[in-house]
């Protein structure tokens, strides 16, 4: 009898169509892995993780991001515990993050040899956007250029810092790097005044279905103001109009303040998400 692990190979070169149309099953969903797909061609120089593929009867059914976020596709529960066969040895992710279902059940499994969470965040709306929002837009947000990088930075580690609880420089280079790409490809979007950064919004994942935003950052002296809404406005309007004309992003359900911003600027709820940080 063939062990479920067997049945779960690293897809490469030659999978990239099945695994392609295996994320087309539920495009927004499976956003971020069919980004990484259409910018590595699965190549593994350029993906820096594995694709794991699940098979039945030669037919790819389901599929898992493994590299610093582990992502589940499709995931079927038979396709789970395989997975978790091939994770569970030795934990090298950041995190889990996808569709909630599929997540918790993951993580339920691989707690046992994987440790407790540093942060489960367990009810992150998933929300979406397909029109310019009804909301006036804040005729000062703008694309951000390369020369803003010294300007964005300390904005851009104060967000993930406050967001995900950790220091993003404390692994090296490898952050200013990833923020110096999303300014190089004009998908980092803000307002500055007097040198500062007022409000940001990036471009994290792109797709031919959508794009999804993360990184929404307003300063902590500004809050309560009602800035969000307008901002966020303004970049649902530029971003559709040169990126995606599908924006989605994903929240905790706890922080109101974001939720009743998103509320008024148009996103309506997909699904629901869930993030597990170690």
């Amino acid at each position: 009898m063939i062990g479920s692990a067997e049945l779960v190979r690293p897809l490469v070169v030659d999978d990239l169509e099945a695994l392609r149309a295996l994320t087309d099953r539920q495009p927004l969903v499976n956003l971020f892995v069919r980004s990484r797909l259409d910018t590595s061609g699965l190549d593994a120089r350029w993906l820096a993780a594995q694709v794991l593929g699940y098979f039945e009867d030669g037919e790819l059914v389901s599929a898992c991001h493994s590299g610093a976020n582990v992502v589940p596709v499709e995931m079927t529960p038979a396709a789970r515990d395989a997975f978790v066969e091939h994770l569970a040895p030795q934990r090298r992710a950041w995190s889990i993050v996808g569709e909630r279902g599929p997540v918790l059940e993951l993580w339920e499994r691989l707690e046992p040899t994987w440790g407790p969470a540093r942060s489960p965040r367990t009810d992150q709306p998933f929300l979406v956007i397909d029109h310019d929002s009804p909301v006036a837009p804040d005729p000062r947000v703008r694309p951000l250029t390369i020369g803003e990088l010294d300007v964005l930075y300390p904005a851009s580690v104060a967000m993930f810092t406050e967001e995900v609880g950790v220091d993003p420089e404390a692994g090296g280079s490898g952050y200013r790097a990833r923020v110096a790409q999303l300014l190089t490809h004009g998908w980092s979007f803000g307002i500055v005044e007097d040198g500062s950064v007022l409000f940001k919004a990036e471009v994290g994942a792109l797709s031919p279905h959508g794009c999804q935003l993360q990184g929404v950052y307003v300063r902590p002296d500004l809050r309560g103001r009602g800035l969000a809404a307008g901002a966020l406005a303004a970049v649902v309007h530029q971003v559709r109009a040169t990126i995606s004309p599908v924006v989605t992003l994903y929240v905790n359900d706890h922080n109101t303040a974001a939720r009743r911003a998103y509320d008024r600027v148009g996103f309506r709820q997909l699904t629901t998400f869930a993030s597990i940080l170690f």
